[in-house]
């Protein structure tokens, strides 16, 4: 095995997946800080990638290559002929060229013949658990995807053990072949560098308020909690929701729109706000001037949402979907998604809970009980990479 495993991978437009693009980001900082010095990060992206989404990655511990065309494994031109031949020559050939030891693999196909070893990672399946929320393209697009990742990748990677259950049961092919690596957040320096008051002030926040900050795709479930904003001025209780992320759902185009106008409809404007995309120093400032992050998703991999809020100790409002409960234990208010009366219940709840400090750990014990995760994230990630490498059995 190399001493250092150079390791390929794709990154996310920011834009139209916010959630995987923090994903990277916060790998690659966690893996520096925190990992063994055995992986080598190598992404490739397109010439005209953003070059301020890749600013957070100029620390030293990722190598940037700028591809011509298509990310290697994404070009849609190639597939006809990776089902061929078995391997994506293109995306072999800028492997090689950069020495690459391992993929991991993220919305791509390198094929069925693909010479080195493949790490596929599944989000999630969504689309066979809610298929109402994808067109009929999308939904066999992501299934032939996650069936030829699946069935050619030396490992299949998941980020919750209710995610495993639904790969092995879903995808039978994939039974003793996946692993289980939950993510944990690294906040940095830019969690405490905007200051509460600061960010009152910013965004006019006159009242407590809870803070949601999903981009607004169509199964993170926001209308929920607006119609449970509805039912807390009907119980007299005052309550304030902010939201932040990106406003666009592929899927769904006219999701925000809609949005909006439930908001409007309701008469709402005043307690429902919408911020979209604002900058990560921002979304923690947020976070820690809430009286609690909320979640209302419908369905999730792993939530980035609850880990950031974890990373820092600020209380949560969950949906009581099994993968929320899976991460955040009994230190949640839970409630059904479908039902905005329970929703409005959870964030009474939470509302009730302002001034008790009984029982809440300290700055410190909050980081502390993190940089375990993080080091326990990275320790996991780095073995895998491992295991694929020199072809060792991968441990469940």
């Amino acid at each position: 095995m190399p001493a250092m495993i150079r390791t390929a991978f794709g990154l996310p437009d920011r834009q139209l997946w916010t959630g995987g693009y923090q994903y990277f980001v916060n790998l690659f900082h966690v893996l520096g800080r925190y990992g063994r010095a055995r992986i080598r990060p190598v992404v490739f992206v397109a010439e005209d990638y953003s070059e301020e989404a890749l600013e957070p990655l100029k620390s030293g511990v990722v190598e940037v290559v700028r591809t011509r065309g298509s990310v290697p494994g994404r070009n849609p031109l190639q597939v006809g002929g990776t089902l061929v031949t078995g391997i994506d020559r293109a995306a072999l050939s800028a492997y090689r060229e950069h020495g690459i030891d391992a993929v991991f693999e993220s919305a791509a196909w390198h094929g069925w013949r693909f010479p080195l070893p493949v790490i596929a990672w599944l989000p999630d399946f969504q689309h066979r658990r809610l298929p109402g929320m994808f067109t009929r393209r999308g939904w066999l697009q992501r299934e032939f995807g996650f069936r030829a990742q699946i069935r050619s990748a030396s490992a299949v990677m998941l980020s919750s053990e209710s995610a495993r259950g639904d790969c092995e049961m879903l995808y039978p092919a994939s039974a003793g072949r996946t692993s289980v690596i939950p993510f944990a957040v690294e906040p940095g320096e830019e969690a405490y560098r905007v200051s509460e008051t600061d960010i009152r002030a910013r965004y006019e926040l006159t009242m407590p308020y809870f803070y949601l900050p999903n981009q607004f795709w169509c199964h993170k479930n926001h209308s929920v909690i607006i119609e449970a904003l509805r039912v807390l001025r009907d119980r007299n209780v005052s309550a304030m929701v902010v939201a932040s992320g990106a406003s666009v759902d592929p899927r769904h185009p006219r999701l925000f729109e809609n949005l909006v106008e439930q908001v409007r409809d309701l008469g709402l404007d005043a307690v429902f706000r919408f911020l979209r995309f604002v900058p990560r120093a921002d979304v923690y400032a947020l976070m820690r001037g809430a009286v609690a992050v909320v979640n209302p998703s419908l369905f999730e991999g792993w939530s980035t949402t609850v880990e950031e809020a974890k990373a820092i100790g600020v209380p949560l409002v969950l949906s009581g979907i099994p993968v929320h409960r899976e991460q955040a234990g009994g230190a949640a208010h839970y409630f059904d998604p479908l039902s905005s009366q329970d929703a409005a219940s959870a964030l009474a709840r939470a509302l009730d809970d302002i001034g008790k400090s009984a029982g809440v750990p300290s700055r410190a014990e909050i980081q502390a009980a993190n940089a375990d995760r993080l080091a326990r994230y990275a320790r996991h990630f780095e073995d895998l990479v491992g295991q694929v490498v020199v072809g060792a059995p991968r441990s469940r």
